[in-house]
Parts: C-alpha cells; sequence; structure tokens
C-alpha cells in the first residue's frame, strides 16, 4: 500500500467516486426518472430482483453524505496547491493526460451525484413550491 498520496496510481479515486456518486443514481434518481417516464414497472422489477437497492434507498442520506465527503477529498486532490507534474517531457504529457482524464471523471461524478441529490432530496420540496406558487 501506497505510504502518501503521491505514490498512488492516478486512476485509483475516480474510478471510486465514479462508483460512489453512480450508486447515489440507481439508488434514488433513476427509479423516479423511471415513474415520471411511465415506467413504473420497471422500478418495481429492479427493487425487487435487486434488494441492494433498498438497502441503498433507506440509507439514501447516509450514501449521499459519504459519497459528498469522497467528492470533496477528491476535488481536493486535484486542485490542491503545490501539485505538479514531472519535469522530464514524456512523463509530464502522461501526466497532463492523466490529470485531464482523473479532472473529466471527477466532473462526471460530480453531476451523476448532483442529479441523484436533486431527484432524493428536492423533487418533492421544488414539486410543492411549484403548486404553491402556480395552484396546480
Amino acid at each position: 500500500m501506497p505510504e502518501n498520496a503521491a505514490d498512488q496510481k492516478p486512476g485509483q479515486w475516480g474510478w471510486l467516486l465514479l462508483f460512489a456518486s453512480t450508486t447515489t443514481l440507481l439508488c434514488c434518481a433513476l427509479p423516479i426518472v423511471l415513474i415520471a417516464l411511465g415506467f413504473g414497472a420497471v422500478p418495481a422489477a429492479l427493487f425487487s430482483n435487486l434488494p441492494f437497492l433498498v438497502v441503498l434507498a433507506h440509507h439514501k442520506l447516509w450514501l449521499f453524505a459519504g459519497s459528498g465527503a469522497f467528492l470533496a477529498l477528491a476535488a481536493w486532490a486535484l486542485w490542491r496547491p503545490g501539485r505538479t507534474c514531472p519535469a522530464d517531457p514524456d512523463l509530464a504529457a502522461r501526466c497532463a493526460r492523466a490529470d485531464r482524464w482523473n479532472r473529466r471523471i471527477f466532473i462526471a461524478s460530480v453531476v451523476i451525484w448532483a442529479m441523484g441529490f436533486t431527484a432524493a432530496f428536492l423533487s418533492l420540496p421544488l414539486l410543492r413550491l411549484y403548486q404553491a406558487v402556480f395552484g396546480a
């Protein structure tokens, strides 16, 4: 196991973050989107055939808090001060390419996390606000 963050492989955190943010999408956003599109039987089948989704949905607050903490840690790792690439041109090019991919994976993870957060925590309050304002 690496002793410090500089010794770790560049993609280790990226894939963990993508997995953590995708679980928030699966437990909370996907069922709401499918029901809104008229595919109500699909989430019922998913929850009956994949029982871990029920556990994720019951503990969504901890799931979002944990994955949000992972995202905050990744943001710090990507944009921390003093982070440089090696002086060797070949290694510098590889470092820059890995950095671009890490940032892309991070942005995709944040977008997925935000979609799940909106579906899990903001959709009902926003609907109630809309109904109160427009009387629909």
